[in-house]
């Protein structure tokens, strides 16, 4: 069997600055989420205005559609 070795002992030193990093990069991620998250939202509020203009102009062509179909029955039933 092989020998097993105890593990190295890290410096403290060393320890401290990978936690410093990982808790300077969470603060940067949370930072940046946030700014990320209320640009986002405008747009999304922007496209729902012009998504409720775009549904109106469909709902008026349909309607002028159903209603040009209706005046072609009509005229060629007569």
């Amino acid at each position: 069997m092989a020998d097993i070795q105890a593990p190295v002992r890290v410096s403290p030193l060393i320890k401290f600055g990978r936690w410093s990093f990982l808790g300077v990069g969470v603060l940067y991620g949370a930072f940046h989420h946030n700014r990320l998250s209320k640009k986002e939202a405008a747009i999304r509020e922007v496209e729902s205005k012009k998504k409720a203009e775009r549904d109106a102009k469909l709902a008026l062509e349909k309607k002028a559609a159903a209603d040009k179909e209706i005046k072609e029955l009509e005229a060629l039933g007569k």
